[in-house]
């Protein structure tokens, strides 16, 4: 953890004092830490001579910021207009049931993390989801417990050495 504190600080010192800078340094300190913490956008309003509500109403009114880290396998939802009338909001319902999540969302083990996104730009496969990086295409309600069993497994622990 210091090490993000050393990080956020260098972050931090490259803009003191630069008011109009406040979105870049809302960018790079979420592309270091994967999300905004709220310590860090307390920083960030002490260092930009600003308050911290209007560091808040920034982070909250882009929907490009996040408040909470993404799970380990983060999941998207293509809803953009050809994965939305090909039952894009069918398989949202669905891994919202399946993964206990509600869009927004991460598992309370870290594990998964629920998104609805604009477009993913593969129109031709809808409707599309997309875990990690991988590509789901033409997914319906039926197929989603299918295509999160990869991820629903643990690393098996290392055999057991006899001294």
């Amino acid at each position: 953890m210091t090490e993000k504190k050393e990080q956020l600080s260098h972050i931090l010192e490259r803009h003191r004092g630069e008011r109009n800078g406040l979105i870049p340094v809302l960018l790079e300190i979420q592309k270091e830490f994967g999300y905004l913490p709220k310590e860090a956008m307390l920083k960030v309003a002490e260092c930009l001579g600003m308050k911290p509500v209007e560091v808040w109403g920034v982070a909250t009114f882009f929907n490009h910021f996040r408040l909470t880290p993404l799970g380990k396998n983060h999941v998207k939802v293509c809803m953009g207009t050809a994965c939305h009338l090909a039952g894009g909001r069918l398989v949202l319902e669905a891994l919202q049931r399946e993964l206990n999540l509600k869009v927004g969302e991460t598992s309370s083990d870290g594990e998964f993390s629920l998104e609805r996104v604009a477009c993913i730009g593969c129109c031709m496969l809808a409707p599309v989801a997309v875990i990690k990086d991988k590509i789901y295409p033409k997914m319906s309600p039926f197929k989603v417990e299918e295509s999160l069993i990869p991820y629903h497994q643990k690393e098996p622990a290392p055999p057991e050495k006899d001294c």
